[in-house]
């Protein structure tokens, strides 16, 4: 070929921008344009309703499934703002929804997204929907405006006194984007339940109207959170102890907070299921690592100070104490930091330093506290465990 067809310039190179870079490479956003696809987009609408109810005092977010596809999420949050400060033309809210990074005033990324959906950005909802309708409650006015394929068609308008406070999104995902607008009733009620435990007291609320002959609705509250998901489970063996062992604590070392539910049964498995901010690391992480390494150096403590192991025998190793284990570990960080893009496996040192001495300070003083149920942990740590390769 001559160098005339093989030319390469300025002139081949074609800048894509906010909306219509997301609408070009959508899998880059939500990862797919199936169902899974579909499905992360709510989610990215639910993350920013859950983290503006938990930072502005709300209590509750519900999730509709509307008839034709759309899917309308709502908070009673104090309301997203809607007007810019200063002489600005431009208004927050529509900076929000049209500009990629962009989380609050002034791109302020504390303003919205705190610890819950710090990687959610409503630009992307509203690119990948053919039609949106944003509704704000707020200082006593009620206001709306429509968006189309992600670019504004009307203005924010105030349409009259509003009645409470929150934020109302309205959108319908684009067939021409995803292969199905169909979601699924079940995996999303199995994920805002998930939310719910995760973000105790806090109210969800999931309804399916598509049928409108016969509609669904499921409502989740739990108080106690991780320990009430950890108490309601029996699928793991029945339990070795009575009690839920549950912590929580703040760690400015690691800019967060860690919470732990755990509890032994009468099984060889060990199971951990783990949280950055809300969203699920299946591959684990420091979290994990620092969860099961104050879990062992708690057990060995307590079991050596009730002298239920000999001096001469090697401590338990964290094969041995999580046998029967199922736990749950979520962190809450500020900057988490990741092992990949993808965003599944921590690492995070602080965070591991953290959750370890935690878990094993606080559990320490759990197994002092009811020798009985510790009796029975430790007991079947030593009697059941496999023993120690010399």
């Amino acid at each position: 070929m001559s160098d005339a067809g093989n030319a390469y310039d300025s002139t081949h190179i074609k800048v894509l921008e906010g909306v219509d870079a997301i609408r070009k490479r959508p899998g880059m956003w939500v990862g797919t344009t199936r169902q899974g696809g579909l499905h992360q987009l709510v989610f990215e609408a639910v993350g920013r309703a859950v983290s503006e109810v938990l930072k502005g005092g709300g209590g509750s977010v519900s999730v509709t499934l509307t008839s034709g596809g759309g899917v309308r999420i709502a908070d009673d949050a104090p309301g997203m703002p809607v007007r810019a400060a200063g002489d600005s033309s431009e208004t927050c809210l529509e900076n929000v929804l049209t500009r990629p990074g962009v989380q609050g005033p002034g791109g302020r990324e504390d303003m919205v997204v705190g610890r819950i959906c710090q990687t959610a950005q409503l630009v992307v909802v509203n690119a990948l929907s053919s039609r949106l309708t944003a509704e704000v409650r707020r200082d006593g006015l009620r206001w709306v405006q429509e968006y189309e394929r992600g670019t504004a068609v009307t203005p924010p308008i105030a349409v009259g006194a509003a009645k409470g406070s929150g934020t109302t999104l309205h959108f319908r995902p684009d067939a021409d984007i995803f292969e199905t607008v169909d979601c699924s009733f079940g995996l999303l009620t199995k994920r805002l339940r998930e939310l719910a435990y995760l973000n105790r007291g806090l109210n969800i609320s999931v309804r399916d109207e598509r049928a409108p002959d016969a509609p669904r609705e499921e409502r989740f509250h739990f108080p106690d959170g991780l320990g009430e998901f950890i108490g309601r489970e029996g699928r793991h063996g029945a339990p070795l102890h009575a009690d839920v062992i549950a912590f929580e604590r703040e760690d400015t070392r690691m800019a967060g907070s860690m919470q732990v539910a755990f509890r032994w049964h009468d099984s060889p498995e060990e199971r951990i299921t783990s949280f950055v901010n809300c969203r699920s690391t299946d591959e684990g992480g420091t979290h994990v690592e620092g969860f099961r390494t104050g879990v062992t150096a708690a057990v060995n403590t307590y079991a050596r100070r009730c002298r239920l192991l000999a001096p001469t025998e090697p401590d338990l190793g964290p094969d041995r104490t999580g046998e029967g284990l199922r736990a749950i570990v979520s962190v809450k960080l500020d900057r988490p930091q990741f092992h990949s893009a993808t965003a599944r496996r921590l690492d995070d040192a602080a965070v591991r330093t953290g959750v370890e001495e935690a878990v094993r300070d606080d559990l320490i003083r759990w197994l002092e506290s009811r020798p009985d149920q510790a009796a029975a942990i430790v007991g079947k740590v030593i009697r059941d465990g496999h023993p120690p390769v010399e």
